[in-house]
């Protein structure tokens, strides 16, 4: 057996009853990057987040609709570093959800336009899926989840996560439009 850094964790799980409210989500990430401009390009000129502040030449702060902001990107440690490498802890993925099965249609057709390649695509049942990095090499992910009445359920009746179905990446540039 195959062990992982968390099989090996002394910490036990709290035994209290406390559970986070059903109501908190994730407000931001905050994303170190090795050129401030190159991705404020690629989050707002081909994902097309709305610029909410800048400081200088060390941070952005960029949102979807009005919110203040969704993620922000620094350069505080990290100007003109390199990507972190692999097998090594950190963020593995920012997900990025879409409203609407044609708005995530409309962002992938223009990371691909942007030449950006993309590194998968999957059907997890509650929700489609696409994988890719940003030009600092972090790990994005643009999602549209299913209406919940859609998603599958376990036969003990919970939600069934399905971690890589197959899913077709044709069909969904298609319902982009023209």
């Amino acid at each position: 057996m195959t062990r992982h850094p968390a099989d090996a964790s002394p910490v036990t799980a709290p035994t209290d009853a406390y559970q986070i409210p059903s109501g908190a989500g994730i407000g931001h990430v905050h994303l170190k990057v090795s050129d401030l401009d190159r991705a404020i390009e690629f989050y707002c000129g081909v994902l097309g987040f709305h610029l909410v502040a800048r400081y200088r030449n060390s941070a952005a702060f960029v949102a979807a609709g009005g919110y203040h902001h969704h993620l922000g990107l620094n350069t505080w440690e990290s100007r003109g570093a390199e990507p972190p490498p692999l097998h090594h802890t950190g963020l593995y993925h920012v997900a990025i959800r879409y409203p609407e099965r044609r708005d995530l249609a409309v962002a992938v057709r223009r990371v691909l336009a942007a030449g950006l390649p993309v590194q998968g695509a999957s059907d997890h049942g509650v929700s489609v899926s696409i994988y890719l990095t940003d030009p600092d090499g972090i790990g994005l992910e643009l999602t549209w989840d299913r209406p919940p009445e859609q998603w599958p359920h376990t036969p003990e009746g919970g939600v069934e996560l399905r971690m890589a179905d197959p899913f077709d990446l044709d069909q969904l540039l298609r319902e982009a439009g023209p």
